[in-house]
């Protein structure tokens, strides 16, 4: 197997599949980056058993003396790629064992995986693609993947709920103690689906959108979906089990509502939060807010051990009913408001000690639900 190519067109390659190597696996092969160097193009895989990604070579630089196929350490031959500077890098095979990467008077001898070792990798077969905007796949993971499950608890709400129904997608994450929900019209028609992905691989598949404006292909099966780019292969596991009904624990009646600059209120809670008591339960920052009679908005917090802290805020517009008391996560209101484009956000209270709703003047389609906290 001999080869060379430019080598920003390769470290490029490199660093996607790299988003599907391992930090721990009992299967050392999975380590490696597989190269499949054919007559007039190369596929490089990786895998960590929940993601598998593939990305296809055919640059104009890339020139193929032999073909054949390797498994070749993957941190290595990424910290290799990095740290040359020469446009152009050369691998030929010795004696199977050796790959040998030549670079202006740099050589570097790497010994080799087995590849007969390297698990075939079973891609979806492709049929009957649903297509989405590159960057509404970006736009719905930015809204919605903070609001997923840390704790492995109840698995399933560590994955972002993907449910398509009547020509509408409808995206759905929530840990339990807030909810972030995101309603879009698709282009084109589609079976119905109802899948749960992990929010570790939404947060490598959106590093890996940074690069892809074309429509992405999602080719679903129970148990897995793929999502195909211009020249990259994403696949990745589907969360097994059924996501809870979230849409009858949405407030359908709002007694209070009160309009906010969300700049402002974002470093308004911001501020206060820097004294607030942590919740034992789930050690966020706890704050409250007040409606005045006056219809100013009073944020405070209070910390016996610390201090205490309070800002007033004038809504950006008029209020609807009567004073409030409620408190709440800092962390919750902060993350959900930073998910906004809107410039203006509505606050929607049912009741002191029911979900409240935030919506955003110009995210019709966007809604983030909190749990308060009880205060004795």
């Amino acid at each position: 197997m001999i080869f060379s190519i430019d080598r920003d067109v390769l470290l490029n390659q490199l660093l996607i599949v790299q988003k599907g190597l391992p930090s721990k696996t009992p299967l050392p092969i999975l380590y490696a980056v597989k190269f499949e160097v054919h007559e007039d193009h190369i596929l490089l895989t990786s895998s960590n058993t929940d993601v598998a990604i593939q990305v296809l070579i055919d640059d104009h630089t890339l020139s193929i003396k032999q073909p054949g196929k390797v498994a070749i350490p993957g941190k290595y031959l990424i910290e290799i790629m990095r740290k040359i500077t020469s446009q152009r890098v050369e691998f030929a095979l010795i004696e199977d064992k050796l790959i040998v990467i030549k670079a202006d008077r740099s050589e570097f001898k790497l010994r080799l995986m087995d590849v007969e070792d390297y698990p075939e990798i079973d891609f979806l077969d492709l049929s009957d693609p649903i297509v989405l905007d590159s960057q509404l796949i970006k736009t719905v993971i930015k809204e919605t993947n903070f609001a997923t499950a840390t704790s492995e608890k109840r698995p399933i709400l560590t994955g972002v709920n993907f449910k398509y129904h009547d020509n509408h997608l409808y995206c759905v994450a929530t840990d339990s103690y807030r909810l972030s929900q995101k309603n879009v019209k698709l282009r084109t028609h589609s079976k119905m689906f109802d899948i749960v992905v992990p929010n570790k691989s939404l947060d490598e598949l959106n590093k890996i959108l940074d690069s892809v404006n074309d429509d992405v292909e999602l080719y679903i099966n129970p148990n897995k979906v793929l999502f195909k780019m211009n020249k990259i292969l994403f696949q990745t596991r589907l969360l097994e089990g059924t996501y809870p009904d979230t849409l009858r624990i949405i407030p359908t009646e709002f007694p209070v509502v009160i309009p906010f600059n969300k700049e402002e209120l974002l470093a308004a809670v911001e501020r206060v939060s820097l004294l607030s008591p942590r919740d034992r339960e789930t050690n966020y920052n706890i704050i409250k807010l007040s409606l005045r009679p006056d219809f100013v908005v009073e944020m405070s917090s209070t910390n016996n051990e610390v201090g205490d802290a309070l800002e007033e805020i004038i809504p950006s517009s008029d209020v609807i009913g009567p004073p409030i008391k409620i408190a709440f996560s800092s962390r919750y209101l902060v993350e959900s408001l930073k998910s906004f484009s809107s410039s203006e956000v509505l606050i929607q209270f049912a009741g002191e000690v029911k979900p409240f709703v935030i919506k955003g003047n110009l995210d019709q389609d966007l809604l983030h639900l909190i749990l308060p906290v009880r205060i004795d």
